[in-house]
């Protein structure tokens, strides 16, 4: 491609500002080495560390789920996920998905139990709490997400919360895959002012962000700095950020019109405070009992 885009902006592809997310797993085993690529990096990116078969199972519920709804070209196989070009439904937001749809037995087994909780419980040295809800993302072509800190959707509770980004198979750069603003862990400017709101305290908010900080990527470049870093991501992959890295995903331009699937979840240490938006068996989210 000659061109990658978020929200229908262009990045600037000059190696000085667009680049590739580099691999942690030859420092795999050693937690120490983990953290301190973590606090320096802001994200850690784990080829091929979650079970195939899982992965799998996960895209074909995700894909039978959406079908259900009349989003799946059934010309197709249905775990090729290619959306039908006659549905009347909109695009889902993950709070949307989880209204409509909801996360199945099977995505529930691969983010919250095996491969996933034992790498946290190896990365924090204590017992892991996930967050309950499970943003799945069904993202069609010409959608993306804008760029943003997750802390503004989920601060309440440990300052030591990750999020797993976890593609539900393959998520090549055509497809939609996600960036990192490289250095935005340590913005500290944009930390202190956008990066400490809550978007359902208003009190918090005074500039009134929806959320997101801004959908063209090359904006907050040019404010603060780093490259765009991003990779063909392959079905097994995970990728694991703080809660004040800058994120974004590029535009889906499958020219298969395939939906691009993943699912972000969130983990921290189990003695630490919990953001009660996003606990229980039935999560509040960003309704108005979460508002402040």
């Amino acid at each position: 491609m000659s061109e990658w885009t978020s929200c229908g902006y262009s990045f600037e592809l000059s190696p000085s500002k667009f680049g590739e997310l580099r691999s942690s797993n030859e420092i795999l085993g050693n937690r120490y080495k983990l953290q301190k690529r973590m606090q320096e990096d802001g994200y850690l990116l784990l080829r091929q560390i979650l079970d195939l078969d899982l992965v799998e199972n996960c895209r074909l519920e995700l894909a039978e789920k959406l079908d259900s709804i009349g989003d799946i070209d059934q010309r197709y196989p249905l775990i090729d996920a290619i959306q039908n070009p006659e549905t009347q439904n909109a695009q889902m937001s993950a709070t949307g998905f989880a209204k409509k749809l909801g996360a199945g037995p099977a995505v529930r087994k691969l983010v919250h139990e095996g491969k996933m909780i034992d790498f946290y419980t190896h990365f924090f040295g204590q017992s892991v709490r996930p967050l309950d809800f499970v943003w799945v993302r069904s993202m069609r072509v010409g959608h993306s997400a804008p760029c943003h800190y997750d802390w503004v959707y989920m601060g309440r509770g440990s300052n030591r919360l990750l999020t797993s980004w976890t593609p539900i198979g393959s998520v090549p750069k055509i497809e939609g895959a996600l960036a990192v603003l490289e250095g935005s862990n340590h913005f500290d400017e944009l930390i202190q002012g956008y990066g400490s709101i809550d978007v359902d305290d208003q009190s918090s908010n005074p500039h009134k962000f929806k959320g997101s900080y801004t959908k063209n990527p090359v904006e907050v470049q040019r404010q603060f700095g780093g490259r765009w870093l991003t990779t063909d991501f392959q079905a097994g992959d995970l990728l694991i950020f703080t809660m004040h890295t800058m994120h974004c995903s590029l535009d889906n331009q499958s020219p298969d019109n395939r939906i691009r699937l993943s699912i972000d979840t969130r983990y921290q240490p189990a003695i630490d405070q919990v953001d009660e938006r996003w606990v229980g068996d039935h999560p509040i989210a960003h309704s108005d009992a979460a508002k402040r």
